[in-house]
């Protein structure tokens, strides 16, 4: 093949000498507009893991970079005059430049033409399309091939909040990889550092917008700016400046990170390579990686036979998925930069947890293989906050609400059974709930219990009031009776959502003609076309509906529940009054967020009233309508909750969606995280989280983070009642009580646990 490059950065001499290496008559030529040893980075960080992968493509282009590496093994969190060190992470570092001389020569040695200060303009682009069997764009972040064929190529480019500048000094960090973080007058600012030569450190300054605007950032000449940034980090530099070699901008130098993302990689016989395709915020350190893996996946497609368009697909196809994880990891990574200043008031040992688990890609077993001392005084340390001298993991640590106190963090979240007859639970409550509270969780909750038969969900939906107290109360004293597990009542109105089938005929459509009962809601919107209009509230239906909380939360402390919750999400009938998108009112109960918030905290307070003074009572939002802007968003959220919060909430139960048809959400693993993160942080207030958490080293990794403060599992409960028992057992945890008649199996768990991992070993 007759391949043209466009850029001589570390993916697109990797890629021309992977040609080359798999068949030298390829014909290679590399173009870059800059000289050969210009460079604007500093140092460059690869894993082990990544250097495994370039010992497979080219053991001798991987030793000559191996050889002038710098090796660390740790990361120092330094916040004002604390400082702390966790071991094990295994990274190296090598000057960009350096890097590119190397590839360089390897490049001449198996055969690539490189042509240098070669700028290709869009007519010479087009030159080399018709010239060349293949044209490969690996012109970087600001790909001007991109942007020439952006119809094809589709981008979408996501300019990031901060600002930062890229530096460098002769101040030796060769000791670990060192994040610092310095509150100035004007807030906080931090710098990312990590040696990459004998003599040479990266210093990336960081910070958000307000900061940089504050100390003027945006109109100081480079001089000036790094002489300020001298003056900020000046004890942690020892005596040595900063350097820029940037020379070249005008301005600052000061910049923001843009996330880039392609609909399409390729087009005719144009291919995007590197950052060109997808960018990966350098606080993971993977843009160099994914360039240079990306160039031996495409060159291993180019030399596998197939035709050139089908070469291209299957690149795109495989490596974009395996891109995805790891620009979704740095997303991570850089919203929680962007947010720090919401976690630098944490204990030192959670926010260095939180720094080192921010992507996600580390996890709480994960530091265990790398620092198995740090992570034990971790843990201690999180269960002492807790009241326990234990040192199990953050999952089986106490919680506390008033007077309920929890065994531990796992929650059975509240999940629909469908199974109640005319509005009372049957042995199928009975069994699911007692079955769940058996299975070692701290709480169960019930399935959202509704205040009148017309509040139901559907016919097999259950009540709370007078007549099904008796049934509740088998079932609560079960609990506490043969189980260590609390129990919470969580107490709702349907509203729109109401009149509708079972879940398996047919999820939220109309019952049969004849079958549907008179619907009330914040407005008069019907959930789906041909479903029961409701009627809007007027106050008396208010009044009735709050005396039908006020029953049914009397009724709840009959039956002697330990906690109970106002669920006023998903769209029922107190969600309603909340989301500007299923509220259309224009009297006192409509319009602004305090309107929209008028008659749920007037519930909440009537609730409040009745239920007993030491037993806890929280509230479930829905923190993301996921319906754009003029809908409920994450900052709303923050605002309702701090409204709950106000009113008495002893915790917030944070979901999101279900608020209507047209929702767009994006799902991923432990995605309603980061609302309860949010809300927890901001405003000071205990969270429930629930949403694709299913592991438990998501529980433990988002209790040690100081994300949410109690984990509700659902469908791992519907697969495994016993999922904390056994939970347990993998985690090694041997103090895990179980019910008395069940301890043979406990011991034969544990046992067949212990050999598995002798066996592994």
């Amino acid at each position: 093949m007759k391949i043209a490059v466009l850029g001589g950065g570390p993916a697109g001499l990797y890629f021309a000498i992977s040609m080359k290496l798999r068949d030298a008559a390829h014909d290679v030529t590399v173009y870059e507009r800059n000289r050969t040893d210009d460079t604007f980075g500093w140092g460059v960080v690869l894993s082990d893991e990544t250097m495994s992968n370039f010992e497979g493509n080219d053991p001798v282009s991987e030793k000559m970079i191996r050889d002038h590496f710098a090796y660390w093994d740790d990361v120092k969190v330094v916040r004002g005059q604390e400082a702390m060190t966790s071991g094990g992470h295994g990274f190296c570092g090598i000057g960009r430049k350096q890097m590119l001389l190397l590839l360089q020569d390897r490049a001449r040695q198996v055969g690539v033409a490189l042509a240098y200060e070669t700028e290709i303009t869009p007519e010479g682009l087009e030159k080399l399309k018709s010239e060349c069997d293949l044209v490969v764009a690996s012109d970087g972040l600001n790909s001007r091939t991109r942007q020439i064929h952006e119809d094809a190529f589709k981008p979408e480019i996501d300019m990031r909040r901060n600002h930062f500048v890229w530096l460098g000094t002769h101040q030796k960090f060769d000791d670990a990889f060192t994040f610092i973080f310095e509150k100035t007058d004007h807030g906080w600012i931090w710098a990312h550092a990590y040696q990459f030569d004998d003599d040479t450190a990266t210093f990336i300054v960081e910070c958000g917008p307000e900061v940089y605007k504050a100390f003027g950032f945006d109109t100081l000449n480079q001089e000036d700016s790094i002489a300020l940034c001298e003056k900020i980090f000046a004890r942690h530099l020892g005596g040595h400046p900063l350097m820029t070699n940037a020379g070249h901008i005008r301005g600052s130098a000061w910049i923001q990170f843009p996330r880039v993302t392609c609909e399409n990689w390729y087009f005719d016989n144009v291919v995007l390579l590197g950052d060109a395709s997808a960018t990966a915020h350098f606080s993971i350190g993977s843009g160099t990686k994914l360039g240079m893996e990306s160039a031996i996946a495409l060159a291993d497609e180019l030399n596998s036979g197939k035709p050139l368009q089908e070469a291209l697909q299957t690149y795109q196809e495989e490596r974009k998925l395996q891109v995805l994880r790891v620009t979704s990891a740095a997303r991570n990574s850089t919203q929680w930069f962007e947010e720090v200043e919401r976690y630098l008031t944490l204990d030192m040992m959670q926010f260095t947890y939180a720094l080192l688990t921010r992507s996600q890609r580390i996890s709480h077993e994960n530091l265990r293989l790398r620092d198995p001392a740090w992570l034990a005084s971790a843990e201690a340390w999180f269960q002492a906050r807790a009241g326990s001298n234990s040192a199990r993991s953050p999952m089986f640590a106490p919680f506390t609400l008033r007077d309920m106190t929890l065994a531990n963090r796992v929650v059975v979240s509240p999940m629909a059974q469908y199974k109640a007859q005319d509005g009372m639970p049957t042995d199928w409550h009975f069994v699911h709930y007692a079955e769940r509270a058996k299975g070692g969780a701290g709480l169960v909750f019930t399935e959202m219990l509704c205040v009148s038969m017309e509040g139901r969900i559907t016919p097999g939906c259950p009540c709370i009031g007078d007549d099904q107290v008796p049934a509740w109360a088998r079932l609560v004293d079960f609990v506490h009776g043969e189980t260590p597990a609390r129990i919470c009542a969580q107490i709702g109105h349907a509203g729109r959502k109401g009149s509708t089938r079972l879940a398996w005929d047919g999820i939220d459509k109309a019952l049969p003609d004849g079958e549907n009962w008179d619907l009330l809601s914040a407005s008069a919107i019907p959930l789906l076309k041909g479903n029961v209009i409701p009627k809007e509230m007027d106050r008396a239906d208010m009044d009735m509906v709050r005396d039908q909380f006020i029953a049914s939360t009397r009724a709840a402390n009959a039956a002697g529940f330990d906690m109970i919750e106002m669920h006023a999400a998903h769209g029922y009938l107190l969600a309603s009054f909340i989301s500007p998108v299923t509220n259309k009112r224009s009297d006192a109960y409509g319009g602004s967020l305090e309107n929209r918030m008028r008659f749920p905290l007037e519930i909440f307070a009537a609730m409040r009233a009745e239920w007993p003074v030491e037993k806890p009572m929280t509230v479930r939002i829905s923190a993301h309508d996921w319906m754009g802007e003029d809908a409920v968003t994450p900052e709303d959220a923050v605002r309702i909750a701090a409204l709950f919060k106000q009113a008495g909430a002893d915790a917030i139960n944070v979901s999101s969606g279900q608020t209507d048809k047209a929702e767009q959400p994006i799902y991923g693993r432990m995605f309603q995280v980061p609302f309860a993160d949010q809300v927890r942080n901001e405003i000071d207030l205990p969270t429930l989280v629930a949403g694709n958490i299913y592991e438990p080293d998501h529980v433990n990794s988002i209790l040690m983070a100081g994300r949410a403060d109690l984990v509700l599992l659902a469908r791992p409960h519907l697969a495994d009642p016993y999922w904390t028992l056994h939970a347990a057992v993998d985690l090694g945890d041997t103090e895990q009580t179980w019910p008395a008649p069940y301890e043979g199996g406990r011991r034969q768990a544990n046992t067949l646990a212990e050999r598995a991992k002798a066996m592994a070993q």
